[in-house]
């Protein structure tokens, strides 16, 4: 491994440990939010992320996170990079992410019409509200198990 190999994935390790601040058991990785990572001539970092949605009020506090991250980690600058197009979409979520979601009791997103309750398992579920904790999700309802839970929207 050279050493831009070996400093890209040392970057990649860390920003394992950044949070969502919407959703903390996710990392900035495994939501598909970076989109590049790359070392410049000083010894800093260039990094490329993508919010998952125009307006999303977390965007200021990821980017804070990421540099302060990075920055106590030794590298000496760090520059972030939005990039807005390709916009990023849920299916960008990590396998890893999908399970993590579904861990915190969060359905992940996917292209079925109803979800799959993260408590219990069962597809009889209903929607209550598109709008649920965070403008990315929607609350729904277990048939089964009656519990109330939130399913990532896919974008």
């Amino acid at each position: 491994m050279n050493a831009a190999t070996a400093g890209i994935a040392r970057t990649r390790q860390i920003l394992s440990t950044v949070p969502d601040p919407e959703i903390p058991v996710l990392s900035v990785l495994d939501l598909g939010i970076i989109r590049s990572i790359e070392e410049t001539p000083d010894g800093g970092l260039r990094i490329e992320v993508s919010p998952t949605y125009s307006g999303c009020p977390a965007t200021a506090m990821i980017e804070a996170d990421i540099r302060t991250a990075l920055q106590n980690a030794g590298f000496p600058s760090v520059q972030i990079v939005e990039v807005l197009s390709p916009p990023w979409t849920s299916e960008w979520i990590s396998a890893e992410g999908h399970r993590k979601l579904r861990d915190y009791g969060i359905s992940p997103p996917t292209a079925a019409a109803t979800p799959v309750c993260p408590r219990c398992g069962s597809a009889d579920t209903e929607l209550i509200s598109e709008f649920g904790s965070t403008p990315c999700k929607a609350l729904h309802r277990c048939h089964a198990c009656l519990e109330p839970f939130d399913r990532f929207k896919c974008i």
